[in-house]
């Protein structure tokens, strides 16, 4: 209420006042405890504006903020459904994975298993004679074929009987495709003496030589020679007690290992 106003209203009330017998002295003290009513209304109003401004102010902000929120944790979401479907496809395509390395493992166990059986039934003579020992071992299958039964003392060019066994061998080793065919020689540990020197100074040569021999007539024989090896191991890979007669007969060999292609 405007100052002027109140004033007019107190004034043309005064002719009322002296009616009533007011004194002066209580009309001036009732025209001051209005204005300074009215002044302390006027100042809790403008306060009141101004808390309302603020208010409004920060309701802004703050729908403001809480709609950039929104956003962004919508987008979080977004993004993290996706990197579930994405965690997801992945653990979909290992387990299918997993699953195919399975059962190309237990084929190839199989087919070991059956190259071993197969082994083991045509060489049963060799075997019974202990002339052939079999073994497999996590994929790896080994033929043992001592000494005596591929080549005469001191020499390394396989004798007829030892072609006659390897041709056991070579007919199951023709059905294995996907194997390495590693032919490894090995003797005792006697030096080699006399004349021989000349020929194979150490053991080194002679286990070489016998292994190159039957790896070359495996490959007249049709094995394939890009999957034919041959490695020598002199007297340093026993497998017996070189003291005996026994041990040693057992030292001087050679191996046919089947291991996995590279």
């Amino acid at each position: 209420m405007p100052k002027t106003f109140l004033t007019i209203t107190i004034l043309a009330l005064v002719p009322l006042g002296a009616a009533a017998c007011v004194s002066k002295g209580e009309y001036t003290k009732t025209v001051q405890a209005a204005e300074e009513r009215y002044n302390t209304l006027d100042a809790q109003n403008a306060r009141l504006k101004g808390e309302l401004a603020d208010a409004g102010q920060r309701n802004e902000e703050l729908e403001r903020t809480l709609t950039m929120k929104s956003g962004e944790l919508g987008k979080s979401i977004v993004d993290l459904r996706q990197r579930v479907g994405t965690l997801e496809e992945d653990k979909t395509r290992l387990t299918q994975e997993l699953t195919d390395a399975n059962k190309a493992r237990e084929e190839k166990v199989r087919e070991v298993s059956s190259t071993y059986d197969q082994l083991v039934a045509k060489m049963k003579g060799e075997i019974d004679k202990g002339q052939v020992t079999i073994s497999e071992l996590k994929g790896k299958l080994t033929v043992n074929m001592v000494e005596a039964i591929l080549f005469d003392s001191g020499k390394a060019e396989v004798k007829q009987e030892g072609l006659v066994v390897l041709g056991k061998v070579i007919e199951i080793l023709k059905t294995v495709t996907d194997k390495s065919i590693r032919i490894e020689g090995h003797t005792d540990n006697k030096p080699i003496v006399g004349p021989l020197t000349q020929r194979y100074p150490t053991n080194w040569e002679l286990s070489a030589s016998r292994a190159i021999n039957v790896a070359r007539y495996l490959q007249t024989q049709g094995i394939e020679p890009a999957a034919l090896s041959a490695a020598a191991f002199g007297e340093f890979k026993s497998v017996a007690d070189n003291a005996t007669l026994e041990g040693r007969a057992k030292n001087r060999r050679i191996e046919i290992v089947l291991v996995p292609k590279e």
